[in-house]
């Protein structure tokens, strides 16, 4: 019987159906967020390290807590209705008015393609002497060939990059801790909250919540309800972690990674580990490419439906690839021309946007047609 039950539990863990459901999306929205959400450590500083050791805590365990309401709900959602690209899950949520989300959704996708087209060639050039040219290079070649290959080939890609990334920043913070661990633990002993920690969680967790929307191409093998619900807490969890990890690593430094342009450098710098920048370095520069794939990827599968829907075959590869060296282009153009902070200055409407449609759109109007559709298919 002990075995027995050994055995069942090995299988669990190691069925891939499994993983599919209740992993994927997670590995693929961390993936996508990373690059503009915590890599740097910039992000953390600006909506919660600002707040205090024990205030941004408490700030990022808010985001935690919007983050799985909203996935577990998006997941859902896009389960009941087949929802697998963004199109379709916001006709089915707020109808003619689809374009409105799209709209927001490309003006995001230049803002982070700019900034991301600037970073992937800075990047390169100045830890490694390399060109600009090679770094931007690297990361339009790379673009294309993962949207040349298609949904599977990005699953696992995104999810292989996941565990690296998560293994340098686990190896981070055990360095952090041997060296920087009294004064961490200094700074939280003082329980300091600054006013304003609520809407600094609040804030990040709707800047970053359009990732929903590069995810629903992995949420097809979803069944049920329950495992909706379980995948979606669980990609909150996913996401967050790591951004824990080093929000914990920056409190070592507190108060003088208030000030500090790239926190992650400075602090990395002074742990004095052999080889650790420029492995995280590379690291941070295969999340940018994720970034740009987890973003055109959603593109084509927008395209890709329509097609469909239109009595089309649908995208080839080549179509795929092509889209998704065009976009990476852009996102090159845009940073050499200046344009990022032009744009960036909408960007505080874009974030209401995203909140009103997923957020207030979702538990309103998604919660009346979920419930309308369990009441159809009951009766």
């Amino acid at each position: 019987m002990e075995s027995e039950k050994k055995s069942s539990t090995f299988s669990f863990f190691m069925n891939y159906s499994w993983y599919k459901k209740y992993l994927l999306p997670g590995f693929v929205a961390q993936s996508v967020l990373i690059a503009g959400g915590y890599g740097t450590g910039r992000e953390l500083v600006e909506y919660f390290s600002q707040y205090g050791p024990t205030g941004g805590l408490m700030g990022m365990g808010l985001t935690f807590v919007l983050w799985a309401a909203l996935f577990a709900l998006s997941f859902e959602f896009a389960r009941a209705f087949k929802a697998y690209d963004y199109r379709t899950f916001f006709e089915k949520l707020i109808g003619p008015f689809w374009f409105v989300y799209e709209i927001a959704f490309i003006v995001l996708l230049c803002i982070i393609m700019g900034v991301v087209g600037a970073a992937s060639g800075s990047i390169l050039r100045d830890y490694f002497g390399l060109p600009d040219m090679v770094g931007s290079g690297i990361f339009l070649v790379s673009v294309g060939i993962l949207t040349y290959s298609g949904s599977k080939a990005i699953e696992v890609a995104l999810s292989w990059w996941s565990y690296v990334l998560y293994i340098v920043y686990i190896v981070f913070l055990y360095f952090a801790f041997t060296r920087f661990g009294d004064a961490i633990s200094a700074n939280f002993a003082k329980g300091t909250v600054n006013p304003g920690w609520q809407l600094g969680g609040f804030k990040y967790a709707f800047y970053n919540i359009a990732v929903t929307s590069t995810v629903l191409f992995s949420l097809n093998y979803l069944e049920s309800r329950k495992e909706a619900i379980i995948s979606g807490i669980t990609a909150a969890f996913i996401c967050i972690a790591p951004a824990v990890f080093f929000y914990v690593v920056m409190m070592g430094f507190y108060p003088d990674v208030l000030s500090m342009e790239i926190p992650s450098n400075v602090i990395i710098g002074q742990l004095g580990v052999k080889y650790l920048l420029p492995v995280w370095l590379v690291v941070l520069f295969g999340t940018m490419i994720e970034t740009g794939v987890g973003f055109f990827h959603s593109v084509n599968e927008r395209i890709n439906s329509a097609l469909i829907k239109r009595g089309g075959t649908g995208m080839t590869k080549l179509a795929r690839g092509l889209m998704g060296a065009f976009l990476a282009i852009m996102g090159l153009v845009i940073s050499n021309f200046g344009l990022i902070g032009l744009i960036a200055q909408g960007y505080g409407t874009i974030s209401w946007v995203f909140f009103i449609l997923q957020g207030v759109g979702l538990f309103t109007i998604g919660i009346y047609k979920l419930v309308k559709q369990d009441k159809e298919q009951s009766a």
